[in-house]
């Protein structure tokens, strides 16, 4: 393979990482910090996260944008940028129809493929001490703790969407914790993802043909209000957690991946595929609906399968089919490292 190819090659699975991380945030549940986990290159984004700090910002201002980039691994995370912007595009639109209309084997899909990791990173893990055991229990249990919380109400507070932003980006940072899902839980799910969003984008719209109303909209400028707050949060939480995690990965490597380890394992009660949704209530007791006209999620009630139901054993296929796929990307990973 030649120099140029191979190049091409990596910045294209790069990009891939990048679609299948932002898809991976964007379902409640999943964990985009899972894909850079077992994809490879967790630690490499991570540490690439450290690099924006004062030093990078000193070259951002005084006009040095090539050593900028360079210093914080600008190929790697520019490339990586790119497919989580696509992915909200592409993939994961595609993603929201399957999970409309074929929830159980989406999720089962998920599921296998969380099980895949949870194997494939264990086996590579080295030497369980008791203390390390302990830590990876406490992750199981923050991770499960979790999917048992009942959801907060809607707060559009802006300190409380700034706080929502940094927590809400633990998805990307902390295998297993989903950012998403979080949101659900603190009851801005809609607020943040949805309604502040569609307002951005039919701001965007509106500035393009010349109309300048939107500023004398009330409504619309509260909404651009929390989307700034919650962006800004997201920035100071992915900087503040990315410098964290980088310390703890030097200093105490084992320990980190035995949480890691503990998170992800936790959040397979997150993704179980049996469970129905359970939608926001409005005072009158008929289902919250938001601006889009979508039901608003509130969690979901977890059941046992039907083992005689053929559905069932459809869904038993996609969990193999699931634990596959990170065979594969193992395989990938272990191949590229032999090149």
């Amino acid at each position: 393979m030649g120099q140029a190819t191979r190049n091409f090659t990596d910045k294209l699975f790069l990009v891939l990482k990048g679609i299948a991380m932002g898809t991976a945030n964007k379902v409640p549940g999943i964990s985009g910090g899972v894909v850079a986990y077992v994809g490879g290159f967790y630690e490499e984004f991570i540490y690439s996260l450290q690099k924006l700090n004062l030093k990078a910002l000193k070259l951002l201002l005084t006009g040095r944008f090539g050593v900028f980039f360079d210093y914080i691994n600008g190929r790697f995370l520019s490339l990586l940028i790119l497919g989580e912007a696509l992915s909200y595009f592409t993939v994961s639109k595609g993603f929201d129809l399957l999970i409309e209309y074929y929830p159980i084997l989406v999720w089962a899909t998920f599921f296998g493929m969380i099980l895949g990791s949870i194997y494939y990173i264990s086996i590579n893990y080295g030497e369980w001490t008791r203390r390390n055991v302990l830590l990876l229990i406490t992750g199981i249990l923050i991770g499960v703790g979790t999917s048992l919380l009942d959801p907060a109400r809607q707060n559009t507070n802006l300190i409380f969407v700034f706080f929502c932003g940094m927590v809400s980006v633990s998805g990307m940072t902390l295998p297993g914790l989903s950012g998403s899902f979080i949101l659900i839980l603190l009851g801005n799910y809609v607020l943040l993802l949805v309604d502040s969003i569609n307002a951005f984008f039919d701001t965007m719209v509106a500035i393009l043909q010349g109309d300048f109303s939107w500023w004398l909209d009330p409504e619309r400028m509260e909404m651009l209000g929390i989307l700034a707050s919650f962006v800004l949060g997201s920035i100071v939480g992915l900087i503040s957690l990315s410098h964290l995690l980088g310390w703890t990965i030097k200093h105490y490597r084992n320990e980190t991946n035995a949480m890691i380890i503990g998170f992800i394992t936790g959040s397979l009660g997150v993704v179980w595929p049996w469970k129905k949704e359970v939608y926001q209530l409005t005072d009158a007791g008929k289902i919250a609906i938001d601006a889009s006209g979508k039901k608003i999620l509130e969690n979901y009630s977890r059941y046992w399968p039907e083992i005689n139901d053929t559905h069932t054993w459809t869904a038993f296929l996609m969990i193999v089919l699931g634990v596959l796929s990170v065979y594969l990307l193992d395989r990938y990973g272990k191949y590229q490292n032999t090149i």
